[in-house]
């Protein structure tokens, strides 16, 4: 796979870089839902060692049939593993896998690597980097996004805050799952840039669903505005992978509307911080809002548009009467 390496830190373009595939770790994944478990298999892919923990033990089961294995707890399953990543939903769960009774931190060798690839707050992920360290464990924060398809093809980009030795360390690793590696800055730097990325996937959906409901109400097939949109300015991620799930009524998560809030928080935080307005989205935020009241937080994201359609008297979809 032909990648690179993006350097922010020392303003560098892009550069090809030698892969590292060959290099094999023992590594400890920890948090196996939608996006994690293909993560952890394409590790075991590439020939890496996954010792796995999940909080609800059946999701560990994609991942032991790939040739895993699984722990009762994150400790037992970080104690022999030069690599810990972390993929859970908040900056709590990060908490409880890492520093809690239970963590990894417990039994983690000194001198381990922490990649958290969950979505936290920035300066979360500065203190825990320093907290970790006071254990004599190193940290990267590296999320991710490509949503559940870049997950199972390893084809994710991945957004890197830390130390640029760490990462050198780390490419074997991302490498077996992300297509794109960028390294943003120090520590808290992976997380400042997936903020701006949600603000781009939250304001490209909402437009992608605006024109479906257009669209269809002024009689144009869902199918027709996704070739052609997609073929030319309007084009996004949005408009390729999920206009067309929205089109065949498919409104299953690969990323879930509870998780889609958790993220709008941070990025109304970080905003209010920084002191800049973020009125798009703001208004996705509130609309995902509405979808949750309305039953529909466990589905994906793309129900965003269920929201659209019935404020504009359609029904669910674009096969509404």
């Amino acid at each position: 796979m032909n990648q690179q390496h993006e350097d922010q830190q020392t303003g560098g373009e892009p550069r090809e870089r030698e892969s590292h595939k060959g290099k094999l770790h023992d590594i400890a994944f920890l948090g196996t839902g939608i996006m994690g478990a293909p993560m952890a298999m394409n590790l075991l892919r590439a020939g890496h060692r996954v010792a796995c923990y999940n909080r609800t033990r059946a999701k560990t089961e994609p991942v032991v049939a790939a040739g895993g294995r699984a722990f009762d707890t994150p400790a037992e399953a970080a104690r022999q593993a030069a690599i810990i990543i972390t993929m859970v939903t908040d900056s709590p769960d990060v908490e409880a896998v890492i520093f809690g009774p239970e963590g990894a931190l417990q039994t983690a060798r000194e001198g381990a690597l922490w990649i958290d690839m969950s979505t936290i707050a920035p300066a979360q992920a500065r203190s825990m980097a320093e907290r970790a360290a006071a254990h004599k464990i190193r940290a990267l924060d590296a999320p991710v996004t490509g949503g559940e398809i870049g997950a199972q093809s390893g084809a994710l980009s991945i957004m890197v805050g830390g130390e640029a030795s760490d990462l050198e360390e780390a490419l074997p690793v991302l490498e077996a799952m992300g297509q794109t590696i960028t390294h943003c800055g120090g520590h808290g730097a992976g997380q400042s840039v997936k903020l701006c990325n949600q603000i781009c996937g939250a304001m490209n959906l909402l437009g992608v669903c605006e024109a479906l409901a257009l669209g269809y109400k002024m009689g144009i097939a869902p199918e027709t505005i996704i070739a052609v949109v997609g073929a030319g300015a309007g084009n996004s991620w949005a408009m390729q992978v999920l206009a067309p799930k929205i089109a065949a009524g498919d409104f299953n998560p690969g990323f879930m509307i509870d998780t889609q809030l958790k993220d709008c928080r941070l990025i109304a935080e970080a905003a209010e911080q920084a002191g800049v307005p973020t009125l798009g989205a703001t208004v996705a935020h509130q609309l995902w809002r509405a979808a949750q009241a309305q039953g529909m937080g466990h589905e994906g994201i793309q129900s965003l548009y269920k929201v659209i359609a019935r404020m504009s008297d359609m029904g669910e979809g674009p096969q509404a009467p």
